[in-house]
């Protein structure tokens, strides 16, 4: 489905981190809908290089480009000379930036605020120089232990949280400066196609399905009726981007559901989906401190200012995954 009217023509696109989920799958939306547009895909891709907690520095896969007839680059974003050459020979129109560390449960602080923050800067710096518009990846971990899910209402409770408050706060700073539209985009809980090479960081939406598929009890923490959160379907996500591209004002908008589902209704809904009836398997939740037990996208301002609108329910989300699941099940999980 097409989100704006415009066919995008001699238009030039940056996508960081297009490698990965949510890159990747806004490459194929502009292959699929705005194919008279030159998209131009950056990504360090995956090197087996890994963070202090044992998960990988970056989730970038060729596999979620298989198809993909646009220009890639692999590169990273914290590279001076790499941004200079970007500058120097391309010209953009547009920057969907998505590269980050984006894991949770880095430690890693150096490199969580060098990536996410200072790299940030440089590319809104390229993003000025171009007259190029720039919608960024933001995130409802700026909200925390936070109980309202507004923007303004910030309390971060680990580092990448804390480093897309930062983002946030240079993002207004260049909107008050600049001329180009700037847009930052809270996504809460996503799911959908192309996540299975964020590993252990994919949705549960995801890893349920795969146990239930291998016959396994589905393992949740504890009380998790009680643990409830927005989750947003990648078609949801990709209608906010490129409705942003073209919004009624700059700013920092939540891209969520706006209604809150707990850990059981996935297992519940895959499980009928799926045709199962697997008992679940309750397990201690070791992130109590570090973990967020309720989030609910405040999406008023996003509607008014982006004319963004949720399409799919999680029954519906899920329905429309399930034969991704299962194909993603045969061909990486049992080989």
């Amino acid at each position: 489905m097409r989100y704006i009217k415009d066919d995008l023509e001699n238009k030039t696109i940056l996508i960081t981190g297009g490698a990965g989920f949510i890159g990747a799958n806004l490459a194929f939306y502009f292959q699929e809908n705005h194919p008279k547009a030159k998209v131009v895909v950056l990504d360090s891709f995956r090197s087996g290089e890994t963070l202090s907690n044992g998960n990988l520095k970056s989730f970038g896969h060729f596999k979620n480009l298989l198809g993909f007839s646009g220009e890639v680059i692999s590169g990273d974003i914290n590279d001076k000379d790499l941004l200079l050459d970007l500058e120097v020979n391309y010209k953009f129109d547009y920057i969907f930036h998505e590269a980050a560390i984006s894991d949770t449960t880095a430690l890693e602080q150096d490199l969580m605020v060098k990536t996410n923050v200072n790299a940030f800067k440089d590319l809104l710096d390229l993003a000025v120089q171009h007259e190029a518009n720039m919608i960024y990846a933001s995130s409802a971990a700026t909200y925390g232990d936070s109980d309202v899910f507004k923007v303004g209402y910030e309390s971060p409770n680990n580092v990448y949280g804390f480093s897309k408050v930062m983002m946030d706060n240079i993002a207004y700073e260049y909107m008050e400066s600049s001329d180009i539209n700037i847009v930052g985009l809270r996504y809460f809980n996503v799911y959908g196609a192309r996540e299975y090479f964020k590993n252990t960081t994919a949705s549960m939406v995801l890893q349920f399905g795969h146990q239930i598929l291998a016959g396994k009890n589905p393992r949740l923490f504890e009380g998790s009726d009680k643990i409830l959160r927005d989750f947003i379907y990648i078609e949801d996500i990709i209608q906010a981007n490129i409705k942003a591209m073209q919004p009624k004002k700059s700013g920092v908008y939540n891209v969520g559901t706006g209604k809150a589902r707990s850990f059981q209704d996935i297992v519940d809904i895959l499980q009928k989906e799926l045709g199962t009836q697997l008992q679940c398997e309750y397990i201690p939740n070791p992130y109590i401190g570090s973990y967020q037990f309720f989030t609910q996208a405040d999406i008023m301002d996003t509607k008014e200012y982006l004319g963004y609108q949720p399409r799919f329910s999680m029954e519906e989300g899920i329905a429309m995954y399930i034969p991704e699941i299962k194909r993603i099940y045969e061909t990486e999980v049992k080989k």
